[in-house]
């Protein structure tokens, strides 16, 4: 039963737990419900990847649909899931069930419904690799709407969802998962796993890496990568490696060289390094994190500061990946 709660804290409800509140907050359980509700909401789903900096001056509505539907064609795994069951448990339940492909995305946080607007993605591997169909309530038109995988407009870390925020809620996600599976050992670490390995042996694997890697948000507060990897040109890559030999990169076509965000960062001495109570984490300078009672004043000082070191010296624009929220809506800086 969808059910409305007046006045409600944020912090818990959004991972960087900034000190901020909303008007209301709808937990929409039952998708038919939103044809009644009044249309004043932003959609939030686990708040991993979402940060208010300021009190919300209207309604929040986290999506809460639950539902795991499954079946097998000759070539596929099908499954239908509810977009508020949680990313990690999906990706440990298909593989429990014998169903691979989704390894590479494990200890993503998030939930289902969330995958699709950030096309999540990790090691070499992203959420629309697999995604079939996205079912969503389009709140412009006052219907029930259902996207095919090449109407979704995917790309990396975008989506027609994401392009048109706000306009869709994500009620249900379709996944086709190939019985053809290889695993994707392309990226990083995992380049160093033999091929015969299984598909249960590449999740723990990931699982270890970003454990050892990426904070837990439950002990210190975080949304994971804040920035975006950024894609630049090839040419433009060839003269930065003579200047930096040791840039990690990794080739996104013929044209575009895509390189990490967080060695950008940690070459300039960015780890550690605060505002107020928002700091970079002192292991790996991609994440931002609360260190002590943060604001959102503290968080949007600091997230310019790095733009600005990295525009300075490497001429990159870094993009934000978390969305930021005043007390209207998103924001961009």
């Amino acid at each position: 039963m969808t059910t409305i709660h007046k006045f409600v804290s944020l912090k818990e409800l959004h991972t960087f737990r900034l000190p901020y509140s909303a008007q209301a907050v709808i937990e929409l359980t039952v998708a038919d419900d939103l044809v009644a509700l009044e249309d004043d909401y932003y959609v939030l789903g686990e708040g991993s990847n979402t940060i208010f900096t300021e009190d919300f001056a209207s309604s929040i509505l986290r999506v809460a649909i639950t539902g795991y539907e499954s079946y097998e064609t000759e070539s596929s795994y099908e499954l239908r899931i509810g977009a508020g069951e949680n990313w990690h448990k999906l990706v440990v339940k298909t593989l429990e069930q014998g169903m691979p492909g989704l390894e590479n995305l494990a200890l993503i946080p998030g939930s289902v419904g969330a995958a699709p607007v950030q096309n999540i993605g990790a090691y070499g591997v992203e959420a629309a690799q697999f995604i079939r169909l996205v079912e969503a309530w389009d709140r412009q038109h006052k219907q029930f709407v259902t996207f095919a995988q090449s109407e979704c407009c995917f790309a990396y870390r975008d989506s027609l969802f994401k392009q048109q925020s706000g306009r869709y809620v994500i009620t249900y996600v379709s996944f086709s998962l190939p019985k053809s599976w290889q695993p994707n050992l392309s990226y990083g670490a995992l380049s160093n796993l033999s091929d015969a390995v299984t598909a249960t042996e590449v999740m723990n694997t990931v699982i270890a890496i970003r454990n050892s890697k990426l904070p837990d948000p439950a002990v210190l507060p975080n949304a994971g990568s804040f920035f975006k990897n950024p894609i630049i040109s090839r040419g433009y890559f060839t003269e930065l490696v003579v200047r930096f030999p040791n840039l990690p990169h990794y080739q996104v076509d013929d044209h575009q060289v895509k390189v990490a965000a967080g060695w950008l960062i940690d070459h300039l001495g960015l780890k550690g390094v605060t505002c107020g109570g928002a700091a970079v984490h002192d292991k790996q300078a991609l994440v931002l994190v609360n260190k002590d009672n943060a604001v959102g004043a503290d968080l949007l000082c600091l997230a310019d500061t790095i733009k600005e070191k990295v525009q300075s010296e490497f001429a990159i624009k870094l993009e934000i990946e978390v969305r930021l929220l005043n007390n209207k809506g998103l924001i961009s800086i």
